[in-house]
């Protein structure tokens, strides 16, 4: 019963306005590639408070790593100290520890959403469409010719590269403890540094073998991204990014 109203709820909440606004684009522009990357945008910037919110959150996180591991240290053997003690620190800072997760939280069902309206296949499912939205007599799956229905080596490796360089603007992406003596953040460093490579490597892998209506969406919100975190980022840097 519960699972059938979640069904229902993510069909008429995501899945069906996602679908509406596919299509609705398409009929104004009938390129199914210019069509999904005008959605991504409109996802972008329906998203864009909780981003920007993300963005500074993140930011705040990182001007209180050094605090934190002065705390660690000073109460390495007393967990609960230390625990009481890094709390308090987000409390006076105001930060919650997982407010950078939420756009990643929202981007799952638009990405399960897509991922159902593509694989199902790129034919209009018209007890889907609602009343305003004219159904297309046909829909050309090619973009540059790409299959969108198929998967595409290309546009998976391109999405795979955007989102590394996303992960590299990061603040402090790539100076993790370098100089730190303590043999235990060394080895958390290095693993943080596989993972930001892995991650990337990991998408184009799994992309391979979706459509590639799939990537070009990943490719074009990891673009959005970036140029809304250099946007976000320009008037405080001092230096480059990172």
């Amino acid at each position: 019963m519960n699972s059938n109203l979640f069904s229902q709820a993510f069909q008429g909440l995501i899945y069906q306005p996602l679908f509406n606004a596919l299509i609705f684009i398409y009929n104004l522009l009938p390129n199914l590639g210019l069509s999904v990357i005008v959605l991504t945008g409109a996802i972008k910037l329906i998203t864009l408070p909780l981003n920007i919110k993300a963005f500074k959150l993140q930011r705040a996180m990182t001007g209180i790593q050094s605090e934190i591991k002065d705390v660690q240290k000073k109460y390495k053997d007393n967990p609960e100290a230390q625990a009481k003690a890094v709390s308090e620190i987000f409390k006076r800072e105001k930060i919650s520890p997982l407010g950078p997760i939420v756009p990643i939280l929202i981007q799952l069902p638009i990405l399960i959403a897509l991922y159902q309206l593509f694989w199902q296949g790129l034919w209009v499912q018209e007890n889907h469409l609602y009343s305003f939205v004219s159904r297309p007599d046909i829909i050309n799956p090619l973009f540059f010719s790409i299959d969108l229905s198929q998967p595409s080596v290309i546009l998976a490796t391109l999405a795979g590269l955007a989102q590394l360089v996303q992960t590299l603007m990061f603040p402090n992406a790539l100076k993790a403890n370098k100089d730190s003596g303590d043999m235990k953040e060394k080895m958390s460093a290095a693993l943080q540094k596989q993972m930001m490579f892995f991650f990337p490597v990991l998408t184009v892998f799994i992309l391979l073998k979706l459509p590639s209506a799939l990537g070009l969406y990943w490719l074009a919100t990891s673009v959005f991204t970036i140029l809304q975190q250099y946007i976000l980022d320009k008037p405080g840097r001092k230096g480059p990014i990172g």
